[in-house]
């Protein structure tokens, strides 16, 4: 029986990538300017964002320009280092 290692993805392509924070003013300038070291062509109309209803956290999601697993995981840890972001996806 074979084990399913779930979908391969091709590389290079658009890859969504949900930021969940705090509900910082410039935690979307602070997304951007990471994500950008990491895909030269981000720019910030490939980026969204929600406020949460009370206004403690917000959600960033990015469109970021993937071309290969090591980038992501270098962008994932670099985003997980800021002490107001709580979770990427």
């Amino acid at each position: 029986m074979r084990v399913n290692d779930g979908p391969k993805i091709t590389f290079p392509c658009d890859y969504p990538i949900k930021v969940i924070g705090d509900g910082v003013v410039g935690l979307s300038d602070l997304v951007l300017n990471i994500a950008s070291e990491y895909d030269d062509t981000l720019t910030a109309d490939k980026l969204s964002e929600r406020q949460s209803r009370e206004g403690n956290y917000r959600s960033i999601t990015i469109r970021f320009r993937a071309t290969g697993e090591d980038q992501l995981a270098l962008l994932f840890s670099a985003l997980k280092k800021q002490d107001v972001i709580r979770m990427v996806l």
